[in-house]
């Protein structure tokens, strides 16, 4: 490997975006994509026959080998890890950490209020207890990152969900009933991209109590992560 494309791997490792590197098997050229966004102008990316494979690959975390008339190109995916913010130490909670950590995520879980956010009820995950708009200006969610609200009090909600708005997270959702939702996008119909909050939060599995309902926002992330587009 050429010491630019090292180079502007490692680039894109401490920026937290991604990359792919083409690599022609039958000649040993490479040519790095980075960073991967739909709208770059980049030349691979007006090839119709090879961006659909290389967004696929990204949204698998999985390299391959791409055959097309006898010849041969490894798609290497070099994405961030994945991370998932929760603000609001609530019961449902208390399942989503461990499941999310199952599933291959950092958690990090917000809350101010530490008698709540506290390493006695959450002893496997970072936590924050600065106010949540604070927190998500620090901890920049990027494409990798998921961020879901769960405190249901829009002194909380509501500067979490604007500062997020702003990010390139994809996955957003609030917790709160139909009625609550339209309540909560009136309260921030100034702002840009209220149609990315998932509300109410989770795929509508029939959930009941707070284990079940982690188990729908779960699958609702992953929905999103495996099945939406790169950002």
């Amino acid at each position: 490997m050429k010491r630019t494309l090292l180079d502007q791997l490692n680039q894109a490792r401490n920026e937290k975006k991604t990359s792919v590197l083409l690599t022609n098997l039958d000649d040993g050229t490479q040519e790095l994509i980075f960073p991967l966004t739909p709208d770059q102008d980049h030349p691979l990316l007006s090839d119709i026959q090879l961006l659909p494979d290389i967004k696929k690959a990204v949204r698998d975390d999985r390299s391959y080998v791409r055959e097309e008339d006898g010849s041969k190109t490894f798609i290497q995916v070099f994405n961030p890890p994945l991370r998932m913010i929760i603000v609001g130490a609530v019961h449902i909670s208390q399942f989503l950490v461990p499941m999310a950590q199952l599933a291959g995520y950092e958690v990090i879980l917000v809350d101010p209020r530490s008698a709540f956010g506290n390493s006695t009820r959450f002893p496997s995950c970072t936590i924050s207890n600065e106010w949540p708009d604070d927190a998500m200006q620090e901890l920049k969610p990027d494409h990798r990152t998921a961020v879901v609200i769960l405190t249901h009090d829009p002194k909380l909600d509501d500067p979490a969900l604007e500062t997020t708005l702003k990010s390139d997270a994809f996955y957003i959702g609030a917790l709160g009933s139909k009625r609550t939702h339209a309540k909560r996008v009136e309260r921030l119909k100034n702002l840009e991209g209220l149609g990315r909050i998932e509300g109410p939060i989770g795929l509508d599995i029939g959930s009941k109590n707070p284990a079940e309902i982690a188990v729908s926002i779960l699958a609702a992330i992953t929905n999103a992560l495996r099945n939406g587009s790169i950002k």
